[in-house]
């Protein structure tokens, strides 16, 4: 018996799973009386939930998604899309100190304190609250399309207009495998002319019972109704249960997937050697080790401005826990990600072309290799791990709306006043995201285009932590420069005419034939040559108008790179580089151009009150104690005397707040370097058996 095409038994597991988690939320709301204890648990988490905490917030569906989906594309460096941030570990062991004794609640706060400037958290609040709307967007989208995936309808109960796009997919599917042997001009027109079908969407490989819209609606009830109710606590403890799915959604496929193709000597057979590269081609891939290098930088700078690091690390009772905390839970999410890429490199051998769109792959497995209650158990998992990440980033939203925009103009009200509005500001931005998930259809383009954009406020607050001399008015006109070429332009170009049918701006790189590896002979469904189709410059996909006529005009379609675009000023001809190259100089553009901003701006700006300055410093270096009555007595001689830290600093009597390393920051800094060697050893054995 099945039920939206799924059977009764995958079905009552996802039921029972949400009758759960309901429960869950109504028993912990009993427990949350005050916004400390909505926003940030009473700064009682210990080890165990920060743990789960943190693991659950940065381990999301959409990740997985995006990994398989790259690695489908890509071979194994296509994972870097995601396992970019390995490389950043290390260095939470800091920014996670910095934030539980910072001693502030959201991030806006600390533009308030740092800077004395409410506008700017306001700004930091819009800022992040709009681009929580994005980070929704993703999870549901995940989530719809492996439930889609997972529910196919039978092709003779689709409309005929569904019937003709699966068969002219099929036709294309069929047209790539000719096309390395030749293809006769008539065929080479309709290769073409499908071809630009595919770029604009209108080809699927299968149609589904599952309505994104219905889904979307269902899914952001469920977890606004348990984060309503617990807040802050209601999402670590969820997190707890939701940890465990994630592990087995993760690992669930593998055992099937192998013994489908015949373990790892046949899943080498059927895929080519160069997939198994894990820094990729820097041809044939889009993730060479150079653009590995300029993501990775990045998202180092993005890391410290994402909503929810203040509430996690806030949340622990002091700060080892919340290093702890940190450092285990993210270590524990690298390893998962291996599955995740082992997962793709058996879709590639398993599924290769069959999909119309890569982000429905992980869906598409688990229909086709899992049992009845294996399918449940893999979409509670997703749901668990979607579930985990967007309670606490919804509760983290709700702390940025009520402290940052909504108390400011409201003072006074009683705490049961703010929780109410804190939990109808939850709602907001839960479903907030939905209409992101409708508009936007490409997973890959929402991450690269989330990877950077927090680099905006992210220059800001690494310099704020560690430079006493940067300035309010420094940071607000970096902000306002950033957000015209990383946000404004990129979204205001794509849909201007001017500029989407501007042959100038419709350039592409030219096409690139390589020959593959030897080794790749064995692999009989694979060819010797590789032909790198030209890529678009300054616009993500460029497509003719009317794909039946191949002397039709072109047109630009989605993102527009303004980073590029700049740097072609500069007389830079793009023309003969790789996919890899132009993502590279993107990514070093986000990274590197707030910082160059901040330090000109801050030569012409005045400096802030120097009594400010102190007053912010020394509690940044004063540590947390263990309990409250320590914690009034160490910051009040602190704010007295604050000179009292100047010994321990690395440049005493400058304007670099740094202090110097402690034997325990030596041992979890260069420790997790450690472990990020081990986790690339486990990734190098894997593709390696």
């Amino acid at each position: 018996m099945n039920i939206w095409g799924l059977h009764i038994i995958d079905f009552s597991i996802i039921i029972l799973y949400v009758i759960i988690i309901l429960w869950l939320g109504k028993r912990v709301a009993g427990k949350t009386k005050t916004t400390e204890d909505f926003f940030l648990a009473g700064r009682k988490l210990g080890r165990f939930y920060q743990f789960f905490l943190n693991f659950g917030c940065s381990t999301n569906a959409d990740q997985a998604v995006a990994v398989s989906r790259e690695v489908y594309r890509q071979g194994i460096g296509g994972m870097w899309i995601q396992f970019v941030v390995l490389f950043l570990t290390p260095f939470y062991w800091f920014t996670t100190l910095l934030f539980r004794r910072v001693r502030l609640t959201t991030i806006g706060d600390f533009f308030l304190e740092r800077f004395n400037s409410r506008f700017l958290a306001a700004s930091y609040a819009v800022f992040i609250l709009m681009l929580s709307v994005l980070g929704g967007g993703i999870g549901y989208m995940v989530a719809a399309k492996t439930m889609m995936a997972m529910t196919p309808k039978p092709i003779q109960l689709c409309s005929a207009g569904e019937q003709a796009s699966i068969e002219q997919f099929r036709e294309l599917k069929q047209l790539k495998a000719d096309k390395q042997k030749g293809l006769p001009l008539e065929m080479q027109s309709r290769y073409e002319e499908l071809k630009e079908m595919e770029k604009k969407g209108e080809l699927k490989s299968f149609v589904s019972y599952t309505e994104p819209i219905w889904f979307y609606f269902i899914y952001a009830v469920i977890v606004a109704i348990y984060t309503m109710m617990g807040g802050f606590r209601a999402a670590a403890i969820t997190d707890a249960i939701q940890g465990v799915l994630i592990i087995i959604f993760s690992a669930i496929l593998i055992p099937a997937g192998l013994m489908k193709i015949g373990g790892f000597s046949g899943l080498h057979a059927s895929v080519p050697d160069y997939m198994f590269e894990l820094f990729g081609s820097a041809t044939l891939s889009e993730y060479a080790w150079y653009t590995i290098f300029a993501m990775a930088f990045a998202n180092l700078v993005s890391i410290i401005a994402v909503v929810s690091g203040m509430q996690t690390a806030g949340s622990a009772t002091n700060e080892m826990t919340a290093r702890f905390g940190m450092i285990v839970g993210m270590f524990a999410k690298r390893i998962i990600m291996i599955l995740w890429a082992l997962a793709g490199l058996l879709a590639v051998g398993l599924y290769a072309g069959q999909l119309h769109d890569p982000d429905l792959i992980w869906g598409y497995m688990s229909r086709d290799l899992l049992f009845p209650g294996g399918i449940g158990l893999m979409l509670v998992g997703i749901l668990a791990a979607n579930m985990s990440t967007l309670d606490a980033g919804s509760v983290s939203y709700s702390a940025l709306f009520i402290r940052n925009l909504y108390k400011p103009f409201v003072p006074d009200k009683s705490e049961r006043h703010y929780l109410f509005v804190g939990r109808i500001a939850i709602a907001v931005a839960l479903f907030g995201g939905i209409a992101v998930a409708l508009s936007i259809d490409n997973l890959l383009e929402l991450f690269k285009y989330i990877i950077s954009i927090p680099a905006i406020f992210g220059a800001s607050i690494w310099l704020g932590f560690v430079w006493r001399r940067l300035t309010k008015w420094a940071v607000i006109l970096q902000i306002a420069v950033c957000i015209i070429i990383y946000t404004i332009i990129p979204n205001l170009f794509q849909t201007m005419d001017a500029v989407k049918y501007n042959e100038s701006y419709l350039i592409e790189t030219n096409a690139i034939t390589v020959a593959l590896s030897e080794g790749n002979k064995a692999v009989s469904n694979y060819p010797e040559f590789e032909t790198i189709e030209p890529v678009g410059i300054y616009f993500e996909k460029v497509a003719r108008i009317n794909p039946t006529d191949q002397q039709s005009a072109k047109v630009g379609l989605g993102r527009f790179h303004a980073e590029i675009w700049i740097i072609g000023w500069f007389g830079v001809d793009f023309s003969d580089w790789t996919k890899a190259q132009l993502v590279a100089v993107r990514f070093l553009f986000d990274g590197l151009f707030p910082f160059v901003l901040l330090f000109i701006l801050t030569l012409f700006t005045r400096p802030e009150p120097k009594e400010s300055m102190d007053r912010f410093f020394a509690k940044l270096h004063t540590p947390v104690q263990d309990t409250p009555h320590k914690e009034i007595m160490a910051l009040t001689r602190a704010y007295s005397n604050p000179g009292m830290y100047d010994h321990d600093k690395l440049f005493p009597g400058r304007n670099w707040e740094i202090l110097k390393p402690a034997k325990i920051d030596y041992i979890g800094f260069f420790g997790s370097w450690l472990l990020v060697g081990i986790v690339i050893l486990l990734l190098w054995l894997m593709v390696s058996i």
